[in-house]
């Protein structure tokens, strides 16, 4: 029957599908409500870390804007008059920049290379490993270095490779004739490559095994029925089972390319070795430390960042698009 005259009329279709959308928003936001007055213990928890990434994170972020402004030590914190873009003008026209860019394109490059695919060999050795105890054994060996201080895994580097060292006196066994690694500018790359899988790459396999555990050992089980063996199984089991995370943490290192490691360079190279040891962060460290030349050194350090953004993003992307898996 029409409804009578004067009477409340039914809502159009839209109009019910507007309701229900601003009743799940209001049931969401009780939900919320109810979640954090009775779990307001677990929350505080989150107190820490979020105002650790408001202060040190965040904040900092507006001192990006001395890049395009004249900084002076004791004025404006902001910088004292506008400049726009002369300090990026200044470092793109400046061949030592680019020798310091493309060091750090080739050590970044040569660590994802090398460095990327060691964990997860490492832990894939370990997985096939049936004896627990020698399996233990070799995690705890694997894990030790990541406790040392870089400055004391640096200091061991520089005592090996000394022209007195314990590389060299090996070489001397065999007749070969001290070599001054240090002072070679083309093994610091290889020094540095290496020193670095041997402090972190049993640390990395922690994430690799974690993951593996996951996996369902009745896949194996129907793959040996199937007549699969290690190898295979490795290959169509294992791998496709660590896939995401494999994806996930390829795609922080690929967004920390540019942040080769400080410290540990720092510590290791000199004078003699800058042609191929100085990489963006130590040319910072000298240009807006030492030489107090604050505002260049942003304007370097913000070209790194937005490269290191793109880089993040694109991979994101492309994993998402080519494999199905993505931080976001």
């Amino acid at each position: 029957m029409p409804p009578a005259a004067g009477g409340p009329r039914p809502a159009a279709a839209g109009g019910w599908a507007i309701d229900h959308r601003v009743e799940q928003k209001l049931h969401h936001k009780d939900s919320w409500g109810i979640a954090l007055r009775r779990d307001w213990r677990i929350y505080t928890f989150v107190i820490v870390p979020v105002l650790f990434l408001l202060v040190f994170r965040y904040v900092p972020m507006f001192g990006n804007i001395i890049a395009f402004r004249r900084f002076r030590p004791g004025g404006s914190p902001i910088g004292d008059e506008w400049v726009g873009f002369q300090y990026f003008d200044m470092f793109i026209h400046n061949p030592q920049f680019w020798s310091v860019f493309w060091n750090t394109v080739i050590l970044g490059g040569l660590w994802l290379v090398i460095g990327f695919p060691l964990p997860i060999i490492l832990a894939l050795m370990l997985n096939e490993l049936r004896s627990r105890k020698l399996k233990r054994a070799i995690q705890t060996i694997s894990y030790l270095p990541h406790f040392l201080s870089i400055v004391i895994v640096a200091g061991i580097v520089l005592q090996l490779v000394a022209v007195d060292g314990s590389v060299n006196q090996l070489l001397g066994v065999f007749g070969i004739d001290p070599i001054p690694f240090m002072q070679r500018p083309e093994f610091f790359r290889a020094i540095y490559v290496i020193s670095e899988a041997w402090q972190t790459v049993g640390w990395g396999t922690i994430l690799y095994l974690a993951a593996l555990t996951t996996i369902d050992d009745q896949l194996y089980e129907a793959a040996r029925i199937d007549g699969a063996n290690r190898w295979k199984q490795t290959w169509h089991i294992t791998l496709p089972g660590i896939r995401p995370t494999i994806v996930v943490l390829l795609i922080l290192n690929i967004g920390t390319f540019m942040a080769v490691g400080f410290e540990k360079v720092l510590i290791l190279q000199n004078p003699l070795i800058y042609s191929t040891a100085d990489v963006l962060n130590t040319y910072l460290f000298r240009v807006g430390i030492q030489s107090g030349q604050f505002s260049y050194a942003t304007a370097i350090g913000l070209f790194e960042s937005v490269i290191g953004l793109v880089l993040v993003l694109s991979a994101n992307f492309t994993s998402r698009k080519l494999v199905g898996a993505s931080l976001w």
